[in-house]
């Protein structure tokens, strides 16, 4: 990300330099930060954010925040040079870094999807999601990663759960999707009967029926066999992406 260094001077002493960051409110900051330290008032975060935005900041961010979390390091940076406290932005950026599930990711999703089906990669219109939550059950980073990152629609998600699982986790689930404004039946979910593998074997059986075309689909399941399953039955113009453990 490309950045540029602007000297800090205040009251025509020479205090360093810094880099700002590449975002649209990088130079804005610096230079409220800059008067408000000169006119020695209150520093604090809201120098970096509206109540509005710092309001918006406790739910997800589509995209983890990134821009608020640079201009956040900005501002604590400005913060060591300048030699005030800034404890306030450390604890947003902290809480920022939580609801995003950033800090808590037990994989990256991203390096570990792979196209089986074919070499490269076609065109595609649509893209499908096929998760079964109880073994994918990070909830934000498959919203970060897949569903938000690929434009997949509410309908294009089909969710399956074992109604054990669903009775121990359901309200964990329900509380990780509110972020979202969704819940477990903003989906094409579907809740199981009792059995072995009952929810790889519905989700198989939802996209054998969806009969899709030219369309990516991403399939959530360490089943070997279900993976090979799914990759017999697409057509040949689905770009099928499965998890490698």
């Amino acid at each position: 990300m490309p950045v540029s260094k602007q000297k800090i001077s205040i009251e025509f002493r020479n205090r360093g330099s810094i880099e700002l960051p590449a975002t649209p409110e990088a130079k804005d900051i610096f230079f409220r930060v800059k008067q408000a330290y000169a006119n020695h008032e209150k520093m604090s975060v809201k120098l970096v954010f509206s109540n509005a935005a710092l309001a918006k900041l406790q739910k997800y961010q589509k995209g983890g925040a990134q821009n608020e979390l640079l201009n956040l390091d900005f501002y604590l940076e400005l913060g060591k040079i300048l030699g005030f406290d800034a404890e306030d932005a450390q604890k947003l950026k902290s809480s920022i870094i939580f609801t995003n599930d950033a800090a808590h990711t037990k994989f990256n999703i991203t390096k570990r999807l792979k196209l089986i089906n074919k070499r490269q990669k076609s065109k595609a219109s649509e893209s499908y999601l096929f998760w079964d939550i109880e073994n994918f059950s990070s909830i934000s980073s498959i919203f970060g990663e897949i569903i938000d990152k690929y434009e997949i629609e509410d309908k294009n998600v089909f969710l399956a759960a074992n109604p054990d699982s669903l009775y121990l986790k359901r309200s964990e689930w329900e509380a990780n999707l509110y972020d979202y404004g969704k819940t477990l039946q903003s989906f094409s979910f579907i809740k199981c009967d009792h059995g072995k593998n009952v929810a790889d074997d519905v989700l198989l059986d939802k996209f054998q029926k969806a009969k899709l075309t030219n369309a990516n689909v991403f399939i959530l399941t360490f089943d070997r066999e279900l993976k090979e399953r799914f990759a017999t039955v697409a057509h040949e113009s689905v770009n099928l992406f499965i998890m490698l453990k």
